[in-house]
């Protein structure tokens, strides 16, 4: 670990303590401290770190939404969203199968403020001017498109995915969405008594969705919460858990940013939005966080409780639509 941290700071370090941090269920977020004080955050990807390892995804295989490869993914949403002054850690030093941790592992600069969702509860009037400055990154995202979906590659340019020439986004999607119903009402009774009615739902909400002209996809973030916002030393936000970002449509996005911002959302919706794709795209992000943590639950997860009441709230929202 110090050869890591020495290599990020680019001179001799001694590690004078680690701390976990909270990060994603697929890698291990570390603060290192040096003895001198200076601070850094190390990403681990090792199956060790990664949550989901004992457990498949039932739609694993559908593209974009395959298992990214953390550090690929990390290195190019950097590189991508620098592009467009949209702020991120920097990362200082990157391994691909690391020697000190035999993993995947990159050492990002340590931006030590509070999260956003920490803000909102207890500093309106500075949560407000940082989520203005945040609907500035979601215009600037949501205006620097691509003809083609997929995840980010490097030298900003987008991973092909097969069949995206001809197959919508919005039908990939669906599938996904219809394999995670599947899934999920294997080990729901309450969905499982009405997956036809969703099934159906999402059939229709699907074909609701027309062309867009251009087909165009946005940068997007794929899971933006409050919890994915820190605050930096000068009060501006910074984006962390880049693993996800990708090309689709903006209102993919935006479905998920109404989901985790609540009330706060206003703040942060942008024009132009397309509402029927924006139905498909709620309805299959509540089957997703349905059955993702049902399916986690069954891995020995040792937060099984949260992970218990988020699928208990998606339930709720997915059952609304067949009442």
């Amino acid at each position: 670990m110090e050869r890591l941290c020495t290599a990020a700071l680019r001179r001799p370090v001694q590690v004078g303590s680690v701390q976990r941090l909270r990060g994603g269920t697929r890698k291990g977020v570390f603060r290192v401290t040096t003895t001198t004080g200076t601070s850094v955050v190390l990403y681990v990807w090792h199956q060790d770190e990664d949550r989901w390892s004992t457990s498949t995804d039932p739609a694993a295989d559908v593209e974009p939404f395959t298992p990214a490869n953390g550090m690929t993914s990390l290195t190019g949403a950097c590189e991508h969203l620098t592009a467009i002054d949209v702020r991120v850690p920097t990362v200082l030093h990157a391994e691909y199968r690391g020697t000190d941790l035999l993993a995947d592992c990159a050492v990002v600069d340590d931006v030590t403020g509070r999260s956003l969702e920490t803000m909102l509860t207890d500093d309106a009037v500075s949560a407000a001017l940082v989520l203005a400055e945040l609907k500035g990154f979601l215009l600037r995202m949501a205006t620097t498109t691509s003809n083609r979906y997929g995840k980010v590659a490097g030298g900003r340019g987008v991973e092909p995915v097969a069949g995206a020439d001809t197959l919508p986004f919005h039908a990939v999607v669906l599938q996904r969405a219809l394999r995670h119903l599947a899934a999920a009402a294997d080990r729901e009774p309450r969905l499982a008594a009405v997956a036809e009615r969703v099934e159906a739902t999402l059939h229709h909400r699907a074909a609701a969705v027309q062309p867009r002209e251009g087909a165009t996809y946005s940068l997007t973030h794929g899971e933006l919460g409050p919890d994915h916002v820190l605050i930096d030393a000068t009060g501006r936000p910074v984006l962390i858990d880049l693993e996800g970002v990708m090309w689709a449509d903006v209102e993919w996005e935006h479905a998920f940013l109404e989901m985790r911002f609540h009330e706060h959302y206003e703040a942060l919706r942008i024009p132009g939005l397309d509402e029927e794709r924006l139905q498909l795209y709620r309805l299959a992000l509540h089957l997703s966080l349905v059955e993702g943590p049902l399916r986690l639950i069954d891995t020995g997860f040792p937060g099984a409780d949260v992970m218990a009441g988020i699928a208990e709230h998606h339930l709720g929202r997915v059952l609304s639509t067949t009442s």
